[in-house]
């Protein structure tokens, strides 16, 4: 025995998109049939494969740390680079050079008194051009290292300031008091041309305003390290003026801080 329905027979074909129903409905294309052109099956794309999901507990994927920023390089510190290279020039001339010619640099470009009454910016400018003591000076290592690592991050104008202001500050703090105590007789004449050239002003003063980028477990030990050799050196009382021009510019880096973050940030 056949078996019957007790509707309507259903038709050939399902409804057309919209077409009404027996219920006063509209037909709506299946989901998995919209989009497919009419009479014309095709390929569904496959769905793509999500990507794994980072386990919970998997610790955040970090960079691996790049020695060779810690040098200067032409498009990355282009102000430290062409510095750099201007030292290596004038320490080559010091060490090969004949010493009265070297001799005879150096002293026209100190900036001891006589010569920042004269030409103030001239000396400035000139005795920054020279590394006391040679290439092999602890400050060669200090310039390259620091400087690196302060233009990285504020910017090579702004790197060249603060080396500039530590540099022409301290040297006016150091050798004003020089000129006003010859001036009220309590130093001899000869005081003011006194030797005074290189760049560690500037290099202890860029030292100061990095550990102002840095995270703290880095900061205070290499703030430390830098006062406790700097202030060594001045209870040695080898050379009062030239030590007190150290702390003085390490003190102008550390008072940098706030214009320093505001540059470049914490590293």
């Amino acid at each position: 025995m056949e078996r019957s329905t007790t509707g309507p027979l259903p038709d050939a074909y399902p409804p057309a998109p919209g077409a009404p129903l027996p219920d006063g409905t509209a037909a709506v294309p299946a989901p998995g049939l919209a989009g497919l052109l009419d009479g014309m099956p095709r390929q569904r794309a496959a769905t793509p494969e999500a990507a794994p999901a980072a386990h919970p507990g998997a610790p955040p994927h970090r960079s691996l740390p790049r020695p060779w920023h810690l040098l200067p390089t032409p498009a990355g510190t282009p102000f430290t680079f062409a510095y750099a290279v201007v030292l290596a020039v004038t320490s080559l001339i010091a060490a090969h050079a004949d010493p009265g010619l070297v001799h005879t640099l150096h002293q026209d470009s100190s900036t001891d008194v006589a010569h920042l009454v004269r030409t103030p910016v001239l000396v400035l400018l000139a005795s920054a051009l020279w590394i006391a003591g040679g290439i092999l000076s602890p400050y060669t290592v200090a310039f390259v290292l620091v400087l690196t690592a302060l233009e990285r991050r504020t910017g090579g104008a702004r790197a060249a300031c603060v080396f500039l202001a530590g540099h022409v500050l301290a040297t006016l703090a150091t050798e004003v008091p020089v000129g006003l105590a010859v001036l009220l007789g309590h130093l001899p004449d000869t005081s003011l041309h006194r030797l005074d050239y290189g760049i560690s002003f500037g290099v202890a003063t860029s030292t100061g305003a990095l550990t102002g980028l840095l995270r703290p477990w880095l900061r205070w030990p290499l703030l430390a390290l830098a006062a406790g050799g700097l202030l060594s050196d001045l209870l040695a009382y080898a050379d009062p003026l030239t030590d007190w021009g150290h702390v003085i510019a390490l003190t102008i880096g550390v008072a940098a801080w706030p214009l320093v973050r505001r540059w470049g940030g914490p590293a």
